[in-house]
């Protein structure tokens, strides 16, 4: 079954619509260098990690300046995992898994997802996003999943597709890519930063059953 992650949580009323849907990991963005509503101050990210129940996976999302930055917020917030958007040297990335008490995830630009393969031996998982002009992810654009099957076809680590999903077409991406899991942000909001808890239950919903509903 297709884990699901609810990325860009900003307070506890959609963290709790998460959990009760059935979500499997939680994610808060913080210290990112792109304009989103889904940013949250040090302090507050802290308090949605604290919030989370047991066997739910915390997740910190972040666009560090370097690892050192990542160490640091992963002292102060305390995520189960850290998922790292920006470029990194395979030193650093090593540098920083062994240097966190957190799982390690990268996220990955779709155009270039065959450079997934280089960081296999390094993290605990790797993100494919739709990548954006700035860098970041979180265009709410979908990228071509074929490719992204192909190009990931060959990795250890669990593979997480990103990018434009949404309740409507996140049955076919499950099934196209046959991702670990899925992760959505802006494609189960009201507002930006504010979930739609109809939307976040029709997703986690058709993501875990995608693959049943496939079978003949």
């Amino acid at each position: 079954m297709t884990r699901v992650k609810i990325c860009g949580l900003t307070n506890e009323d959609d963290l709790e619509t998460a959990v009760a849907a059935g979500a499997d990991a939680l994610g808060v963005i913080c210290d990112v260098s792109v304009d989103t509503p889904r940013e949250v101050a040090v302090e507050r990210a802290r308090e949605l990690v604290d919030a989370a129940p047991p066997f739910v996976t915390t997740v910190l999302v972040t666009m560090p300046s370097g690892p050192e930055r990542a160490i640091e917020l992963a002292d102060e917030i305390e995520p189960d995992a850290i998922q790292y958007h920006g470029s990194i040297r395979l030193g650093d990335l090593a540098y920083l898994r062994a240097n966190v008490d957190a799982k390690l995830l990268l996220a990955v630009d779709a155009d270039d997802a065959v450079r997934a393969e280089t960081y296999d031996d390094v993290v605990d998982g790797l993100l494919v996003d739709t990548p954006a002009a700035d860098g970041g992810g979180g265009t709410g654009e979908t990228h071509d999943w074929d490719q992204t099957r192909v190009a990931t076809a060959d990795l250890e680590s669990p593979l997480i597709l990103a990018g434009g999903l949404t309740p409507d077409n996140v049955a076919d991406a499950v099934r196209t890519v046959e991702p670990f899991a899925v992760d959505v942000a802006s494609g189960v909001e009201a507002e930006g930063g504010v979930k739609d808890p109809d939307a976040v239950r029709s997703f986690v919903d058709r993501a875990k059953n995608a693959r049943r509903t496939a079978e003949p």
